[in-house]
């Protein structure tokens, strides 16, 4: 038995050295992305990332969801459903799009490796909570290029995002990695 967990370890860390050697080479990363949420919304927009640490999702109207990674912190707002937030960005399970080094062991796990509809899938976990939830990540082999991902929670509720147009190494502007909405104190006083 052990033999046997052993080599599914090895096996299903077998695509990782490709995946991080992908990741680790990007600089900044453009994309079209649709968003599919648990409650059965479907939402559209624009990805931007720039590494480390920075990244954009820039919905589509009529959403007015921001959300932006400033290299510390990710804040989130909802002018719609005054929904705000702020975590440290490692806090995120979208931070594997933006750690400075990407590595598949030590802090982060290869749970599960397969190949579908031409993609290979990793399914990756937190080593010390893999409890917590985990994320798939999508990638296209030939050549390497990101497709998507699906973040699934601890109650088993998933999010998954589909990638299209994706450009590496376009110049980004500082702008897009600044938050642009009202803060915290001007939420809780009511402001916009």
């Amino acid at each position: 038995l052990a033999l046997l967990l052993s080599t599914v370890s090895a096996h299903a860390q077998a695509g990782a050295p490709e995946v991080e050697k992908y990741f680790n080479s990007l600089t900044t990363l453009q994309a079209r992305f649709v968003q599919n949420n648990p409650n059965g919304s479907v939402v559209t927009g624009t990805l931007y990332v720039r590494r480390p640490g920075r990244m954009r999702f820039e919905y589509d109207k009529p959403s007015q969801l921001k959300v932006v990674a400033d290299g510390t912190q990710v804040t989130m707002w909802d002018p719609q459903t005054k929904d705000f937030g702020q975590w440290p960005i490692g806090w995120t399970a979208a931070s594997f799009l933006v750690r400075e080094s990407l590595q598949l062991s030590g802090d982060l796990t290869v749970e599960q490796q397969a190949r579908v509809d031409g993609n290979l899938e990793l399914t990756v976990v937190q080593t010390r909570k893999p409890q917590e939830g985990k994320i798939v990540v999508r990638m296209a082999e030939s050549p390497m290029a990101l497709r998507g991902w699906t973040i699934i929670d601890a109650r088993g509720n998933r999010v998954s995002v589909a990638l299209t147009e994706v450009r590496a190494g376009l110049q980004l502007a500082d702008s897009l990695f600044k938050y642009d909405g009202p803060d915290a104190g001007q939420i809780r006083q009511g402001g916009r």
